[in-house]
């Protein structure tokens, strides 16, 4: 039986911009400034119509991401997931990861390609 991928579905809908997910990473891979396994971007804030605003949170990935293989091969989250203050972010495999994502707010699933190494 072939393995099962495993992935990153965050909701960025609900992405407060704490940065937790990008110092984790950062701290536990020591990585050197200006390099990220995971980074978070910000689109806004600025206003569409009377009513509502554009500002959201979008902690993106990067290549550099493994999404913690040796964490999660004992059985544990990635980093990213576990400091999440937001609980936005589930690792898992992919095929259900994908299943959540309800069409009702702004989901990314994340895979990473094979080979990558922090």
């Amino acid at each position: 039986m072939a393995d099962t991928a495993t992935g990153l579905l965050i909701n960025y809908e609900y992405c407060t911009g704490c940065y937790s997910c990008e110092m984790s990473c950062a701290v536990e891979h020591d990585l050197p400034e200006g390099r990220y396994g995971i980074q978070v971007f910000q689109a806004g804030p600025w206003q569409i119509d009377k009513k509502h605003w554009q500002n959201d949170y979008m902690p993106v990935p990067t290549d550099e991401c493994d999404l913690c293989a040796e964490r999660t091969a004992k059985g544990k989250k990635p980093l990213c997931v576990k400091h999440c203050q937001s609980l936005v972010m589930e690792y898992g495999p992919v095929e259900e990861l994908a299943k959540k994502i309800d069409g009702k707010t702004k989901y990314v699933l994340f895979v990473p390609k094979a080979g990558t190494v922090l």
